[in-house]
C-alpha cells in the first residue's frame, strides 16, 4: 500500500461537478493499493499516518502528529501510484490491485483512519475521474510505502 501524503490548508475532490469531499487543514492522502496488501498493511499505514509529526506547534517546529493538531483527513483512491515506468514510455500498473480487492480495502482503509482519528474521513468516489484541490500546507509531501517498513 503506498500514499502521497500531503499536508494541506485546504482540499477537495469533485466527481462530475459535485464536490464529494473537502476539508480545512490537515491531510490529502492519495492512496495506492497493491494486489498483495493485507489488512496489516491497512493497520500500519493508518497509525502511521495518525502519528506522524508533521504539523507545526507553538514555536513552529514539525513536533505535532494528525491527532493532536485535530487536522481532517482527505482520502482519494489512486491506482497509478503503483505504476511501473521500468520497460518503455506506457506505464504498468500490474501491481495495483484489482478493482474488486482494492474498493473493499479502500473503504476498510478510510473506515480504520476515521476511527482512529475519532472523526469522519472526507473521500472521493473509488474508480471515478476526479478533480484534486488542494492547498499544500509548506509544501509538505510524504511518500510512504506499507512493504518499505523496515
Amino acid at each position: 500500500m503506498r500514499v502521497v501524503l500531503q499536508r494541506v490548508k485546504r482540499a477537495s475532490v469533485t466527481v462530475n461537478n459535485e464536490r464529494t469531499g473537502a476539508i480545512a487543514q490537515g491531510v490529502l492522502i492519495l492512496l495506492g493499493i497493491e494486489a498483495a496488501d493485507t489488512e496489516e498493511d491497512i493497520d500500519w499505514l493508518c497509525g502511521k499516518i495518525c502519528r506522524l509529526r508533521i504539523f507545526n506547534d507553538a514555536e513552529g517546529v514539525m513536533n505535532l502528529s494528525l491527532e493532536e493538531s485535530g487536522g481532517e483527513a482527505l482520502v482519494v483512491s489512486q491506482f497509478t501510484l503503483h505504476a511501473s515506468t521500468k520497460k518503455g514510455n506506457r506505464p504498468s500498473y500490474i501491481k495495483a490491485a484489482r478493482p474488486e480487492q482494492a474498493e473493499p480495502m479502500y473503504e476498510q482503509f478510510k473506515s480504520k483512519l476515521s476511527g482512529m482519528l475519532n472523526q469522519p474521513v472526507a473521500c472521493g468516489i473509488f474508480g471515478a475521474m476526479m478533480d484534486v484541490e488542494l492547498v499544500n500546507d509548506g509544501p509538505v509531501t510524504i511518500l510512504i510505502d506499507s512493504k518499505a517498513r523496515e
